[in-house]
């Protein structure tokens, strides 16, 4: 579901690049509250797992489409909403930034479709009610399956709403929204067994980990993660760096809708203004574009879907060499964002004489 500059307005593009900017420093406040120094590698090996994951596109049977993991309700519930809010936006921000996956002005609207449904409205009133306490395999599952569809129901309304406010009469609303809330349905689905399944690891190897999330207090004294720690690094490189060769050859559930109602995977990229602009930084950023080596001088950028013949599956080093370096860039970008929040909050809590120049 990452939205291209295409489907988008800069006056839209850039209200919901303000409102997410503001979240995140929502976020990056109340985390500062409770932040210790053992979750911050937590949230990196989770956005290097999330990364890799992502990558892996799932087949929805019978609709010639497929989906991908969001991963919002596995951080929300793992780390916190806040904590998992900040490592979602450091996913994507290295996907449109390095990858070319989803446009830069969409990425406030990418940030907020993905992350925001899940880690504060899914996580805090749909899967705490139903999970209870977290030790029931049974509630965990309801609450994952639940949360994860209403989630992923969220997220795909507000492209249907986003583009609708950018004025896309290419994309009706009603027929856009019938396309997408189905299709968004299956996905769900899938992210639910999935959200279910990790929970459930995580609970068998480190049950601490979600009573301190789901208390929103510092993990207790003593308590190690190595092995959680290491087991999520263990699936981000296998995920990442073999699995990922797996990924379906369906269009993902967003270009399936475009395609039913246009008959093209994507509207035609805007060639002035700010998208262009933006576009033009992407492809200075992004050294990996579309998760795989740059073309060749004199080969073409792109090729179109009716010339391409994928192979399934994709053995291909860009593939790998994209997941394993993606993984270490959001591992990279998450703990700098975790450090810089301590560091913020020692300074601010320093006595005056000990703060520097005073």
């Amino acid at each position: 579901m990452h939205m291209a500059d295409a489907l988008l307005s800069p006056a839209v593009g850039g209200a919901f690049w303000a409102g997410t900017i503001g979240t995140i420093g929502y976020a990056s406040k109340r985390l500062s509250e409770r932040l210790d120094d053992r979750t911050i590698p937590l949230m990196g090996v989770l956005g290097a797992f999330i990364f890799a994951s992502q990558m892996i596109n799932f087949t929805i049977p019978g609709t010639g489409s497929s989906g991908h993991l969001g991963g919002g309700m596995i951080l929300a519930v793992l780390v916190g909403p806040h904590a998992a809010f900040l490592v979602m936006a450091s996913v994507l921000t290295a996907q449109a930034l390095f990858f070319a996956d989803g446009g830069l002005l969409a990425l406030g609207c990418n940030i907020w479709n993905l992350g925001f449904y899940p880690c504060f409205v899914a996580c805090p009133l749909i899967y705490k009610p139903l999970a209870g306490d977290g030790r029931s395999a049974r509630r965990i599952l309801v609450a994952s399956l639940a949360s994860g569809i209403v989630a992923l129901q969220l997220g795909a309304f507000s492209v249907v709403l986003q583009t609708l406010l950018s004025g896309k009469i290419a994309l009706p609303f009603t027929t856009f929204l019938l396309m997408m809330q189905p299709i968004h349905l299956a996905i769900g689905i899938v992210e639910g067994f999935v959200t279910a399944g990790v929970i459930h690891y995580v609970r068998a190897a480190r049950p601490e980990i979600l009573d301190s999330s789901s208390s929103s207090a510092p993990l207790a004294a003593g308590i190690s993660l190595r092995s959680v720690l290491i087991g999520f690094v263990a699936l981000a490189v296998a995920t990442g760096g073999a699995l990922s060769w797996f990924a379906s050859t369906h269009p993902d559930g967003l270009e399936w809708a475009i395609g039913k109602v246009t008959g093209k995977d994507e509207l035609p990229e805007q060639e002035h203004g700010v998208p262009a602009a933006l576009k033009n930084v992407q492809e200075k950023t992004a050294f990996l574009p579309g998760y795989g080596f740059k073309p060749a001088a004199g080969e073409p950028k792109e090729k179109t879907r009716e010339t391409q013949t994928p192979a399934w599956p994709n053995v291909d080093a860009g593939t790998s060499l994209s997941g394993l370096i993606g993984g270490v860039l959001v591992l990279a970008m998450v703990l700098g964002i975790g450090w810089a929040i301590r560091a913020f909050r020692g300074k601010r809590s320093a006595p005056p004489s000990a703060r520097p120049g005073l």
